[in-house]
């Protein structure tokens, strides 16, 4: 008996895995990733001559109800067009059957990867401003995304933010999960997603998982302020009603922060209010004590 070599069998796995185009208008170039049901492939659309990601359902069972969830999330993301969320170009049906749908192909890097290379925290908070508004805009169209992590945030070739994988993504007051089904990934879900309860969803679950980003986001930073870490706290409290109530207002935080403002999340001591203002009025301060330097000098030298 002949037995086959790594390297020939790894070769053998990509060809069996590689989806079959065929009937359609893309080209297979490789795989991307892999996430809970799909895999994603780079392809070339041949029409318009350009690069683009396609995800296929990819589970050892295909059923209707896998299949419906595929065109479904296509269907969440064509409804959000937004900068901040990568659009949808086509959907359809492979030769065997199984659902895919094309989108933008983003070169870039995940906000994991990207904070890794050594992110400025001032970069990382506008980073992270931009995830917020992004899901701030999916709220206003009544979609919850429920699986907020670095993992699913991709930060573009150009410093563009887009907030990926909306496949486990709610539609507001649809019930039509049981409770008890958990969906999110752990140190990100808030508390009653870890619970399973579907009817307790809404905006501010996602704030928890946006406050557990800006958590790790800030985490190998050696100088965070108490105004920083009350924000993602307040993101992050047990009790929804103890949260910011929206993405917009975490984002709006998150922008006094950078500003030198005060933050809702945190009440400042006179010290810290007078520390803030000399730091926002650095260049003002040094001005005014270089005059008044100056005017000692001159009193001293022109005495007689």
């Amino acid at each position: 008996m002949k037995w086959l070599s790594d390297d020939k069998l790894d070769r053998l796995r990509s060809v069996v895995s590689e989806p079959d185009f065929s009937g359609t208008k893309y080209n297979f170039v490789k795989e991307l990733g892999r996430g809970g049901m799909g895999a994603v492939y780079l392809a070339e659309d041949r029409e318009l001559d350009r690069l683009v990601a396609i995800k296929v359902l990819d589970t050892p069972e295909i059923t209707e109800d896998l299949r419906n969830r595929m065109v479904r999330e296509a269907q969440i993301i064509a409804r959000l067009e937004h900068p901040g969320i990568v659009p949808v170009h086509d959907v359809g049906t492979l030769p065997d059957s199984r659902i895919f749908y094309a989108m933008k192909y983003v070169r870039g890097s995940r906000l994991d990867e990207y904070a890794a290379q050594g992110a400025s925290l001032r970069d990382r908070l506008r980073k992270f401003q931009a995830v917020c508004d992004a899901v701030a805009f999916a709220h206003a169209h009544g979609v919850i995304h429920r699986d907020l992590k670095p993992q699913n945030i991709m930060i573009g070739s150009f410093g563009e933010v887009l907030v990926l994988d909306w496949g486990v993504a709610k539609i507001r007051d649809n019930q039509s999960e049981s409770v008890g089904t958990v969906v999110g990934t752990q140190h990100y879900m808030s508390p009653e997603q870890a619970r399973g309860e579907i009817d307790q969803l809404d905006e501010r679950s996602d704030v928890y998982s946006l406050g557990a980003v800006l958590a790790f986001l800030l985490r190998d930073q050696p100088k965070v302020s108490k105004a920083a870490e009350a924000i993602y706290l307040k993101a992050m409290a047990s009790a929804k009603e103890s949260r910011y109530s929206s993405a917009y207002e975490l984002s709006a935080d998150t922008g006094r922060l950078l500003d030198a403002e005060p933050v809702s999340a945190y009440r400042e001591s006179a010290f810290e209010k007078v520390s803030r203002w000399v730091g926002k009025n650095r260049f003002l301060v040094l001005l005014v004590l270089a005059y008044l330097l100056m005017r000692i000098f001159l009193i001293f030298t022109s005495r007689p």
